[in-house]
């Protein structure tokens, strides 16, 4: 088999790198060792920034996200018995955010690249890269029906996630890797219950962080900090509701609770893996970085890559042009970079520290205090959570 661009992950980056390409004519192939039921089930991130948003409807996608999604002008932020307002619009020249599940994105990427015909193959297994220092890497794998093919590309996107094959295919001297692991996870929920909320609050609380995020009018998403070894077995219902109505105590605001329908617990980690290139092989998405969702980034780096990306080798294939190329991972690192500190200062400001003494719990009061107070510290903010420099679609 042959094609351009071999694209290893369906997830969001993946799908939305395909679909970029094949706008400018570029062929591409997507294997997912997953089957499409559990990729478009999978409960991820629920924010999307401005520029994610405007690139979806520039890349002909943003029909249902417009529909459906729910536009935020701002966040709370919680803390010592009162709830502060950071307003997007006022503080950051009237930008806003969408929260469009990460599940819907990746249904109406799936269904857009079906109806495109794109060679797109769920279930798939033994995926190997290979001969990706030469200008015709190899991606293999064994399709759904046991079929083992060997597919030349002229580049290969990984896009398969922190835990898939193409980063560890990068020799380790090639590789800068930069890890923190944070001594608490988030328990996650989705309730059929109407949000208690018109905009997500983030709660700083001497239980430990708390977030009420939303997926529709109907369903609600939220989290509470927990111990990293922690088990779900030990919070039945009851409980995560008692906690929940706990950290989230206001005078005159109330919780509603209602059944939850899905829950999980999710590892807080930084991670980046640099350069996010060798040879012909690109990284993208989760497979080169993973930041704590505290500021609602991973889903928003994974667009701003393949945006990057698909520019890149449009150039690189269509018009021999390989300066883009070049420049894909100094150009996207700034943006990760930039996003890895706000996550760490989002996830710090707001989190118990096991162990902490009561300085350190004055500090984090202090500097949320600060935040909600100072113009000039909601604006940063408010600037970082509502995203970056716009992203482009490639010319």
């Amino acid at each position: 088999m042959r094609t351009q661009v071999g694209i290893v992950g369906a997830g969001p980056a993946g799908l939305l790198l395909s679909h970029l390409l094949a706008r400018h004519g570029i062929d591409s192939v997507v294997v997912e060792h997953r089957g499409r039921d559990h990729v478009e089930a999978r409960a991820r991130a629920g924010v999307l920034e401005h520029g994610s948003a405007q690139l979806l409807r520039a890349a002909g996608l943003g029909a249902r996200m417009d529909r459906e999604g729910i536009e935020h002008g701002g966040i709370y932020l919680q803390y010592d018995g009162q709830r502060r307002h950071i307003d997007f619009r006022d503080l950051a020249e009237g930008r806003t955010v969408m929260v469009y599940a990460q599940t819907e994105v990746v249904k109406d990427l799936v269904a857009a690249r079906i109806a495109a015909g794109a060679r797109l193959e769920f279930e798939v297994r033994d995926t190997q890269v290979d001969e990706l220092t030469s200008d015709r890497p190899v991606l293999r794998y064994t399709s759904a029906d046991g079929v083992r093919h060997e597919v030349v590309c002229d580049a290969i996107a990984g896009c398969d996630g922190f835990h898939g094959v193409c980063r560890p295919s990068i020799p380790a001297a090639a590789l800068t890797v930069f890890d923190r692991t944070y001594p608490y996870s988030w328990l996650g929920i989705l309730a059929r219950v109407p949000p208690s909320t018109d905009e997500l609050i983030y709660a700083h609380h001497p239980d430990g962080f708390a977030l009420h995020s939303l997926r529709s009018p109907q369903v609600s998403r939220l989290y509470l900090q927990v111990d990293p070894d922690e088990r779900l077995s030990a919070w039945p219902d009851d409980r995560i509701w008692a906690q929940l109505r706990r950290r989230f105590a206001l005078g005159g605001w109330e919780l509603d609770d209602g059944p939850i329908f899905d829950r999980g617990i999710t590892p807080m980690r930084s991670f980046v893996a640099a350069p996010m290139r060798y040879g012909r092989l690109f990284l993208a998405g989760d497979a080169a970085h993973i930041v704590p969702p505290t500021g609602a980034k991973g889903l928003n780096l994974a667009i701003a890559d393949v945006a990057v990306l698909a520019g890149a080798l449009v150039a690189l294939l269509r018009d021999g042009n390989a300066t883009l190329a070049d420049a894909y991972s100094a150009t996207c690192l700034q943006r990760v970079w930039r996003a890895t500190h706000f996550s760490w200062w989002m996830t710090s400001m707001l989190h118990r520290t096991p162990g902490a003494d009561a300085m350190q719990t004055q500090l984090q009061l202090s500097q949320l205090h600060y935040t909600t107070s100072s113009r000039a510290a909601s604006t940063t903010l408010a600037e970082n959570y509502v995203g970056y420099p716009a992203l482009r679609l490639p010319d």
